[in-house]
């Protein structure tokens, strides 16, 4: 077969443990799964209802255009439907683009110590990777730029951070798009952004307008808790869309997602509640670190990374034959930490209490 060669040594994406698996290897009849950063509260009653009562044919490919959620995306972020281009995920999305403007001969900036997929698909279109390391859990944009030249194609931004949690300014975000070539596309990608509560955050709808070589990536797996449905959207100017459709792949979509997605957006209600009901539970987090002197970065997404001095991979196992899964920072490039998704107060209060036993357990060996 006549493989890409770097396809070859790459790995696939992993997944968190599921809870089926990791009750059957336990033999546990309760599971708390706080590994990938779902919503626990689940999805909008509104869209909740639309799923349950779904009624059009299976037998049918959805619609290619995604008509009907475009327009209340479009509605919702105040641009017109033309901006906007639909993905199976943002996933997708990073795909498609990577699809589009990666290829040998070409480079690509983006931070380590951030999401993988970013990597992963560079890795598979065979161009030239330049990574800067975070500081402090955030991104270093004065050393992105230096790492731009005549050969970059595309940037990429996560904002709030994955797995740091940590966002970009809005007064540096304006500075660095001000430097950036025209012709290189910046990605922002920007799958937690509706639990940001920050004041200086920026308005990413206004970098859009301002920005011709800008993409605002959004995803309904997050807070509106349809993870399972696969919808994202990108947000960029019509040029930007244009150029990059003919790369998306036919009826990619799917009708439920679209007919769920609709009411969800609609329900900025039920958002805002989990964006309350989430900062509340930081701060249950936040108060564990305190008390037992771990060092953790202060988020704005539904999730925590928490250092804590040991191999990631054994506070993990610690915690699930305890019925609690989480992710290790092992394969996210933060060894000594673990990220814990924040759920419920009673969740959190849960695994806290694990974490707790785990560190008293270290001390004792020590």
């Amino acid at each position: 077969m006549k493989w890409k060669q770097p396809l070859l040594s790459l790995k696939p994406y992993q997944p968190g443990r599921t809870i089926e698996a990791v009750k059957k290897q336990f033999g546990l009849d309760h599971i708390v799964k706080l590994a990938s950063n779902e919503n626990p509260f689940g999805c909008s009653p509104k869209a909740e209802a639309v799923i349950r009562n779904f009624t059009p044919s299976l037998a049918l490919y959805p619609d290619g255009y995604a008509t009907e959620l475009r327009d209340a995306v479009a509605q919702h972020v105040k641009l017109k439907p033309e901006q906007l281009i639909f993905g199976d995920g943002s996933d997708e999305l990073i795909q498609i683009i990577s699809r589009a403007l990666l290829r040998p001969g070409v480079n690509t900036v983006m931070a380590t110590g951030t999401f993988s997929q970013y990597k992963h698909n560079a890795v598979i279109e065979d161009c030239e990777i330049r990574e800067i390391p975070l500081i402090e859990g955030a991104h270093d944009l004065p050393s992105m730029l230096e790492a731009i030249d005549e050969n970059t194609s595309v940037v990429w931004l996560c904002s709030p951070n994955n797995p740091t949690g940590v966002y970009i300014k809005s007064e540096e975000i304006y500075e660095f798009l001000s430097k950036v070539p025209e012709d290189v596309l910046v990605v922002l990608d920007e799958a937690y952004y509706e639990y940001v509560h920050a004041d200086d955050y920026y308005d990413s709808i206004s970098l859009v307008k301002q920005n011709k070589n800008l993409i605002v990536l959004r995803t309904f797996s997050k807070i509106y808790g349809l993870a399972s449905l696969r919808i994202g959207y990108g947000i960029a100017d019509e040029a930007i869309i244009k150029a990059l459709d003919p790369a998306r792949p036919p009826f990619n979509v799917n009708a439920v997602g679209q007919a769920a997605a609709i009411e969800a957006i609609r329900d900025q209600d039920f958002v805002e509640k989990c964006k309350q009901t989430n900062i509340k539970g930081l701060q249950q987090f936040y108060q564990f670190c305190k008390e037992q002197q771990l060092k953790y970065y202060p988020s704005h997404g539904n999730f925590i990374l928490i250092e804590f001095g040991c191999d990631g991979n054994e506070v993990f196992e610690f915690l699930m034959e305890r019925g609690f899964i989480v992710r290790s920072g092992v394969p996210l490039g933060f060894p000594n930490c673990v990220r814990v998704t924040v759920g419920s107060r009673e969740q959190n209060d849960g695994v806290i209490s694990k974490m707790k036993e785990f560190l008293a357990a270290k001390a004792t060996l020590s």
